[in-house]
């Protein structure tokens, strides 16, 4: 029953992608951008979710499901460090410097400076 309403709903979504360009003067390019904004919209207003809980990879696969991520990522930066917080770029300089880190080892940046002084 999963695989259906993951295919209904990804389905939905590619046939009203499908009439927008051939009904609409929309390039393809813009079509992207309103479908990812949707997402964005319609995560923010908590919507999306439940399309999300029903439809499941058919939802979250899609660029709108791209959209609802980007705006669970917004929510949980606002919800951690508040609005300005998750604005200010020291806090997205150090969320960096964790995604550098390798496995077992030192954080990239200090592996650079030790090739550096090598």
């Amino acid at each position: 029953m999963e695989y259906l309403k993951a295919f209904l709903c990804g389905g939905v979504l590619c046939v009203i992608g499908q009439v927008l360009i051939d009904k609409t003067p929309l390039t393809p390019a813009k079509i992207l951008v309103s479908y990812v904004t949707a997402g964005v919209i319609l995560s923010g207003v908590g919507v999306y979710q439940y399309l999300a809980d029903w439809g499941g990879a058919g939802a979250t696969v899609p660029l709108t499901g791209f959209g609802h991520l980007l705006a669970k990522g917004v929510k949980k930066a606002v919800a951690e460090d508040g609005l300005l917080g998750a604005l200010h770029r020291r806090r997205r300089r150090n969320h960096r410097r964790h995604l550098l880190r390798l496995p077992g080892g030192p954080p990239l940046q200090a592996q650079v400076q030790s090739m550096k002084r090598a």
